[in-house]
């Protein structure tokens, strides 16, 4: 007998589609979930702001009501209004998402490398460890090299973070700070978050969008010279490192691979390009799944990207490719002449066309229309060479 739900990917998207399951009215469906790493590593950390309630509010490790901001304008405090700003470390929520399906005897995890999935007409075959397993649905997380053409632009977001423990109060744990661009830029936009945990507790991460590889000294000395230089830490002591490389595009990722397969997570382009971030967007998808295929008995019918929100996606990364030394500056109007909601709906891309051409009003001209023109032109060549 096949699974009703294979999902290929124990990761952010795979577990929290599969929590979604458990907590839907589909939960007694059978379920397997296959990934090689038994996730039992602090790896990665999220963070997400959020104005409703999801599943996983009660494995953040810290909650923030106020965002700081600093850079090239001096620096902002913001309060969160209706929305919260949370964390959650990967342990935690790997951890919790395996006690909360390990209470329903139909999910059935499997240690093992997927090979090939195979689409099907009742049902797709997913290769794991040379044997075959069948699932009537299967929702395919584990990422692939994407291919980009002529008209998509791609940037590499690196990032590197030291949790850190100060002998002496150094951190102020009310705010967290959402961007610090008080590093410098060199060819590339480059900013720092700052998670405050409590006065001596903080994770510190450096981030960047540049195609360029970076040394792992590189990473390193930016780290240590944001400590010294800007947050004025002299002796502290490393208790955690986490780091990675993300390939960023506007390249549309395809929902539907066979009549049997989905994308989802980062192969279903859920991470947002312009941003990098992917958590509430992973929720509102799984969440979208499970209505599908409680309402239509199949997961395709989910909403659409938006087109006006690729668009300016594509917008801020052929800024971040070509005038990355202009991203700063959009960034600090975006914040300071805007409230704080319409910046999170946003960025969130819930804000209507109306709101979407006021918050455009308050924001540096000349890079966009540069940009718009950029973007049209490659994709005028894209079609005639197509």
């Amino acid at each position: 007998m096949p699974y009703d739900y294979i999902i290929a990917g124990a990761g952010l998207a795979g577990l929290s589609l599969a929590q979604h399951l458990i907590d839907s009215s589909d939960r007694d469906r059978s379920i397997l979930i296959v990934d090689h790493d038994p996730k039992e590593r602090n790896d990665r950390t999220w963070s997400y702001w959020s104005d409703r309630p999801t599943l996983f509010d009660g494995v953040a490790c810290r909650t923030w009501d106020q965002l700081h901001l600093a850079g090239l304008n001096g620096e902002l405090r913001v309060p969160l209004r209706r929305y919260r700003y949370r964390t959650i470390r990967g342990s935690d929520f790997y951890e919790h998402a395996r006690r909360e399906l390990a209470q329903h005897p139909n999910v059935t995890w499997l240690h093992g490398k997927v090979d090939n999935i195979e689409d099907g007409g009742d049902a797709a075959r997913v290769i794991i460890n040379r044997e075959a397993v069948t699932g009537r649905w299967v929702f395919d997380s584990i990422p692939r090299q994407v291919m980009v053409d002529d008209r998509s632009h791609q940037l590499k977001l690196h990032f590197k973070g030291w949790e850190i423990e100060t002998a002496q109060p150094a951190f102020d744990p009310s705010a967290a700070t959402f961007l610090d661009f008080r590093t410098p830029q060199n060819g590339a936009t480059r900013f720092f978050y700052l998670l405050p945990f409590d006065e001596r507790h903080a994770l510190v991460e450096y981030t960047l969008f540049s195609n360029r590889p970076l040394l792992p000294h590189e990473y390193e000395q930016a780290l240590q010279i944001y400590l010294r230089d800007v947050l004025k830490i002299d002796e502290y002591h490393l208790t955690r490192q986490e780091g990675g490389v993300i390939p960023i595009t506007d390249r549309p990722y395809p929902r539907r691979l066979g009549g049997r397969v989905m994308s989802i997570g980062m192969r279903g382009g859920r991470l947002k390009p312009s941003t990098g971030f992917a958590f509430m967007r992973v929720q509102s998808d799984s969440a979208a799944i499970v209505q599908s295929l409680l309402k239509h008995d199949q997961p395709f019918e989910v909403p659409e990207d938006s087109a006006r929100y690729r668009l300016y996606d594509s917008l801020l990364l052929d800024i971040m490719e070509r005038e990355p030394e202009r991203i700063q500056s959009i960034f600090a109007a975006l914040f300071k002449r805007n409230s704080i909601e319409h910046v999170l709906s946003f960025l969130d891309e819930q804000a209507s066309l109306t709101q979407n051409v006021r918050m455009f009003a308050t924001l540096p001209p000349t890079p966009f229309l540069q940009a718009m023109a950029r973007v049209g032109i490659s994709r005028e060549r894209a079609v005639e060479t197509a």
